[in-house]
């Protein structure tokens, strides 16, 4: 009788390990995120591992891309379209357990739009008048101007509501009102958090989750493979799913995202200030060679910076079409044949394979590379911020963010009043049939300009262990939102 008390003990114990263990997950991803607050910084590591998990914003992106209530309930819009009154949800606190109300929301908001801010994305802020605490659930954003896109700008990570009380250390210690506290952030390993028992919302499946930070593809791999990461939702060795899709313990997730991986060109540097440099460049890529060589045949080419999910785009890739014999009169004509540029390479995949590829493109042509691989804090201080470059590689991954294109100062340096005056009617236009033609003119523009060199649509290719549900198949903002994550029994 002892030996089975024992036994049944032993199961019991078994059962209650393996019921623990299906609350938690470990999940890989390529880049560290250099700060943890999505309001200060550009990265999108950042908003992968703290978007609807730690912060909230007013608004938040779907799985399917559809802009959701999330801090508020609901909002009305004035019949002039200049003001927005959001509705708060009662009873929200923060982590440290201080009251998120009308007042952080007003907090938020002014300190985005700020002449000093630091948010990456202030042009979502430049249209707000005015923030006024209605209520303690209320709040009223005034508008300079009508903008029907106004609660798709309140979804962006960089738009989370934050406290004044805890912002100073959201860098590293972050507060939100998320379903996931932070634990720990263990630098250059990995960041954990735990479910938040406060939350206002439906409580999360999930008890723990762990952000690992693995940048090597056959690391990645062997981990997966070992049983070490439970999910790697943006999985940077696409050459290897194929063994994933034939192994029963895992699923592949292949979706898309907002990513368009770009040759980004500093239209203010040297030679790269002549069109006619910059269309010999368009010319002389490959885009399928790219894909095929880079990311496995996984990707989609474009010809100019629009996602091709989305029902405005324009198919332009026959403007830049593969033709070296063009790009080397091209460049003849110009007198810039044999010309030297520096192309610096952020850490991902995409960008070190493709970099090669690209680069022996250009040297095809009679355009040399001088090749520099980059860290990713270092791309954002030199290329990002410095605009000490020439050509770098990058997938810009913020929704429908063709308006980068009307700012100046942005790192690839293009100005042209024709887009800007469009950008200005389109921010003001909330007809989709107008808002249509407007974008059409648009995506023309910039790839008739050769501003960048159109690469392909960034397809997220994800592993996970087949026991685990609601992983987003798409990207639709870059987030690894683990409000609806949990294990099959």
């Amino acid at each position: 009788m002892t030996n089975l008390k024992l036994t049944a003990s032993a199961w019991a114990l078994m059962a209650t390990t393996a019921l623990a263990g299906n609350d938690a997950i470990t999940l890989g991803m390529v880049l560290e995120p250099p700060n943890l607050d999505p309001t200060g910084g550009a990265a999108a590591a950042i908003d992968e591992v703290v978007y609807a998990n730690i912060f909230e914003g007013l608004t938040r992106f779907g799985p399917d891309g559809a802009v959701l209530p999330a801090l508020a309930s609901d909002w009305s819009i004035s019949e002039d379209g200049l003001i927005y009154t959001f509705t708060l949800r009662d009873g929200v606190t923060f982590h440290d357990g201080t009251t998120m109300d009308a007042e952080d929301v007003v907090f938020s908001l002014d300190r985005a739009r700020a002449e000093d801010s630091t948010n990456a994305q202030k042009a979502l802020f430049a249209g707000i008048e005015s923030v006024t605490a209605v209520s303690p659930t209320s709040v009223a954003v005034k508008l300079s101007a009508p903008n029907g896109n106004f609660p798709f700008n309140m979804a962006w990570g960089d738009a989370v509501i934050v406290a004044p009380e805890s912002v100073e250390t959201a860098a590293t210690a972050p507060v939100g009102t998320g379903p996931f506290t932070f634990v720990e952030w263990a630098k250059g390993d990995h960041v954990t958090m735990a479910r938040n028992d406060a939350y206002w919302g439906d409580a999360p499946a999930l008890a723990k989750a762990t952000f690992k930070f693995i940048s090597d593809p056959n690391a990645a791999f062997a981990a997966m493979m070992a049983g070490d990461i439970d999910a790697f939702p943006n999985f940077p060795a696409p050459e290897t799913l194929a063994q994933f899709e034939a192994d029963p313990r895992f699923n592949v997730i292949v979706g898309s995202t907002e990513g368009e991986t770009i040759l980004s060109t500093n239209n203010a540097a040297e030679h790269l200030d002549d069109i006619r440099v910059r269309k010999a460049i368009a010319h002389a890529i490959d885009r399928q060679a790219i894909i095929d060589g880079a990311m496995f045949g996984y990707g989609t080419p474009i010809g100019t910076h629009f996602a091709p999910h989305n029902p405005d785009y324009m198919d332009l890739t026959g403007n830049s079409a593969y033709d070296p014999e063009l790009s080397r009169q091209i460049l003849k004509d110009a007198g810039k044949e044999g010309i030297t540029l520096r192309l610096m390479l952020p850490p991902p995949a995409y960008a070190r394979r493709g970099g090669e590829i690209i680069a022996a493109q250009l040297r095809d042509v009679g355009i040399n590379t001088e090749i520099s691989n980059l860290e990713w804090a270092q791309w954002i201080e030199q290329v990002f911020k410095g605009k000490d470059f020439d050509l770098t590689i990058v997938s810009h991954t913020e929704p429908a963010d063709i308006n980068i294109y009307a700012r100046p100062d942005y790192y690839f340096q293009y100005d042209r009043g024709e887009f800007q005056e469009l950008n200005d009617i389109l921010s003001v236009t909330s007809d989709p049939a107008q808002r249509a033609i407007l974008l059409a003119e648009m995506q023309q523009i910039i790839a008739e300009d050769y501003v960048n060199g159109y690469l392909f649509q960034l397809a997220k290719t994800g592993v996970a262990n087949a026991k685990i549900n609601g992983l987003w198949e798409n990207a639709p903002t870059q987030a690894n939102d683990l409000t609806g994550v949990s294990w099959s029994e």
